[in-house]
């Protein structure tokens, strides 16, 4: 039952999902990855089934054994309705994944603009988060972003939102002279305004 249960919440079967439930389906039953049910809904963009399992009382928080769950993967992805959903389910902003990141440093450094809005501005994610490589969000979003309007967007969230612009890499490199290092010049002024 379990993997046919997953395999429905994946393709959005509404009809089928709701039936299995009726039948006493456990839905936070894993896959043989770790997956639940609305997490595999949330891989394939299943927003209305994600909608539904959450309304039903699924455990949004359930990692993969990826580290990967409901908001973390929404969040790199860029996958916003999802991400709302999640944090109005009252996702767990402080687990990380894999890297040791949060829903924000991914998605900051994919540029991904409005997921990092809506994380910043309607959940407690701690934006200024140190994940294994002892990068922050800020710092994710300069040394492998592009520089470009997405990511000077991102930086100024960034920065309106409390990030620390003095939190070095590892090698106590900051933010700043990463931008400069990059040639970044509207990061480099978004940051020097910020020093002020």
């Amino acid at each position: 039952m379990g993997k046919h249960f997953i395999v429905a919440a994946a393709r959005g079967n509404t009809k089928k999902i709701l039936t299995m439930l009726e039948s006493g389906a456990d839905i936070n039953m894993m896959d043989d990855r770790g997956r639940t049910a609305v997490l595999a809904a949330t891989f394939y963009n299943q927003v209305d089934m994600v909608k539904l399992l959450i309304q039903k009382g699924a455990d949004i928080n359930i990692r993969d054994y990826h580290l990967s769950n409901v908001l973390l993967y929404a969040g790199a992805e860029g996958l916003l309705d999802i991400v709302k959903l999640a944090i109005g389910a009252g996702a767990d902003t402080a687990l990380t994944n894999r890297f040791g990141g949060t829903a924000l440093i991914p998605a900051s450094e994919r540029g991904h603009v409005e997921v990092v809005k809506e994380l910043l501005e309607n959940s407690d994610v701690d934006v200024n988060h140190i994940n294994h490589l002892h990068w922050t969000a800020l710092l994710e979003a300069i040394i492998l972003g592009d520089g470009g309007q997405k990511y000077q967007h991102i930086v100024q969230l960034l920065v309106d939102h409390g990030a620390d612009i003095h939190i070095g890499d590892r090698e106590g490199v900051q933010p700043l002279k990463h931008a400069q290092r990059y040639g970044y010049r509207e990061i480099e002024h978004i940051l020097n305004q910020a020093r002020r």
